[in-house]
């Protein structure tokens, strides 16, 4: 069973922290869905590349931001009313690496997790990490396999990460 939502095209240098859900008000604001811990520190970089699923790329500033409700309401550059807000729906927010703060230990940006091989506690392979997926409940890893598996993309599901071998621990069964 596939998702059938897009994935964000990848860019080299490129991380996908986010995705704009719609817009906001009547100047050009959108909601964002962020997918940084927390979500505010997508703002922390005011620099933004939003790419449509077709590979388009626009670079967009941040002019302001807040938080409500789980979104952030954002005021970007060249983004003057409603109807282009609108146009966004369903843009990525990416940001260069460079411009990203380096990570404690035990952290990581999802896109550096993409096509890991998924294991269980058991040793069985569920397959590959695909993409992810943000739920009301939380993140979730799409592994694809002989099946197609939706993995909560926390402890106590996601057990360990081991960037050397690229390869995720997980809890969960083989079949459902």
């Amino acid at each position: 069973m596939s998702s059938g939502r897009p994935e964000p095209p990848q860019a080299d240098g490129y991380l996908t922290l986010g995705q704009i859900a719609g817009a906001h008000g009547i100047r050009g604001g959108v909601k964002v869905n962020s997918f940084t811990d927390p979500p505010e520190a997508l703002v922390d970089t005011p620099e933004w590349s939003l790419v449509r699923a077709d590979g388009q790329r626009i670079e967009v500033e941040v002019l302001e931001a807040s938080s409500h409700r789980g979104q952030l309401r954002v005021a970007l550059s060249s983004v003057e009313d409603r109807n282009a807000a609108e146009a966004l729906a369903g843009w990525w927010v990416q940001v260069q690496r460079s411009q990203l703060p380096q990570l404690a230990e035990r952290e990581h940006y999802r896109d550096d997790l993409l096509d890991f091989e998924v294991r269980n506690i058991e040793g069985a392979e569920l397959g590959r990490l695909s993409h992810f997926v943000d739920l009301p409940t939380g993140a979730v890893m799409v592994v694809r396999g002989r099946s197609e598996h939706w993995i909560p993309a926390a402890p106590p599901h996601l057990r360990r990460v081991e960037r050397e071998a690229r390869r995720l621990t997980v809890d969960w069964p083989e079949t459902l």
